[in-house]
């Protein structure tokens, strides 16, 4: 049981970072590949149909630690707390950007979310790099410091932009695409990219996660047989339901969408 629950814990981070790292750094580029309002808009609505669904997997990974490894929950909670008020901060600023914009009045509203989006966007890829570097430098349970917390931070967002970088070029259209385009480059299909960042999105969890004790800070055989059979049953029907929504919206934007 105890590798099943570390294997379900390894599929749900691996799953938010491939999926919502997409969107954040969708997020953190909207300056740049939305020059107006209207283009913003479509920056936007290019991840706006999976955002939320993406988010059920950092939802599910939260879950599974806590239910599965509580000492260990406790410990990383305790030890890594700036981090992670830090990142919670910027969560919630982002989602409170998309979920205001088309609610206030005039541009000046508009603006305003979507520097909220943009810096939540940025908070959130610097704060799990800073965790990051902590993990991979043997220290899970103290905050990084020096140069190697911040150069491990700001490579960690560098991905997460090249990451919604990918994204959006197959995505967008208009002009958003074109500078998007003209970053990644022209040479091969806008596919290869968003693979490549995927697979490197990806491997950044299972990497970190080999400094974690897991094993030593699983429940009690008792408690990880009620959770880790729940959690098979109900990880196809996300699965499914996620497939569901990346087929159903694998167009191209050319318009606003609900938010």
């Amino acid at each position: 049981m105890e590798t099943l629950a570390i294997a379900l814990l390894a599929f749900f981070a691996t799953g938010w970072f491939v999926l919502a790292g997409a969107d954040i750094g969708t997020g953190m580029l909207m300056p740049w590949l939305g020059r107006s309002d209207r283009e913003r808009q479509l920056v936007l609505a290019s991840f706006a149909p999976f955002f939320l669904g993406n988010e059920v997997w950092l939802v599910a990974t939260v879950g599974v630690l806590v239910g599965c490894f509580p000492t260990l929950e406790g410990e990383l909670l305790s030890g890594q707390f700036p981090v992670l008020v830090a990142l919670l901060t910027g969560w919630i600023v982002r989602d409170a950007g998309l979920w205001s914009r088309g609610r206030g009045p005039g541009p000046r509203w508009r603006a305003s979310c979507d520097a909220a989006v943009t810096c939540g966007s940025w908070t959130v890829a610097l704060s799990w790099g800073w965790l990051f570097a902590a993990l991979l430098t043997g220290r899970p349970y103290a905050p990084a410091t020096g140069p190697t917390g911040i150069l491990t931070a700001l490579a960690v967002a560098a991905l997460f932009a090249a990451h919604g970088l990918g994204f959006t070029t197959l995505r967008l259209t208009g002009l958003p695409y074109e500078r998007a385009r003209r970053l990644v480059g022209r040479a091969g299909h806008p596919w290869q990219s968003f693979a490549l960042t995927a697979v490197l999105m990806g491997g950044l969890p299972l990497w970190a996660g080999t400094a974690l004790p897991l094993a030593e800070r699983a429940a009690s055989p008792v408690t990880l047989g009620l959770l880790v059979p729940t959690l098979l049953v109900v990880t196809p029907l996300l699965v499914a339901v996620q497939a569901w929504i990346w087929h159903t919206f694998r167009h191209r934007v050319t318009g606003p969408s609900y938010l």
